[in-house]
């Protein structure tokens, strides 16, 4: 499977991943605190 087709298969069904994750040019956040995204979104 390529790395478009897992991406593909979690877009499409969310209950794949338990954790929420962003990722946003070269960087990576998992899992959920609001005070860290909003942190983390703001830095972009």
């Amino acid at each position: 499977m390529t790395i478009d087709e897992k991406l593909e298969l979690l877009a499409s069904d969310g209950m794949l991943l338990k954790r929420p994750f962003l990722v946003y040019k070269d960087k990576i956040k998992v899992g959920f605190k609001e005070n860290e995204w909003f942190s983390f979104l703001s830095e972009t």
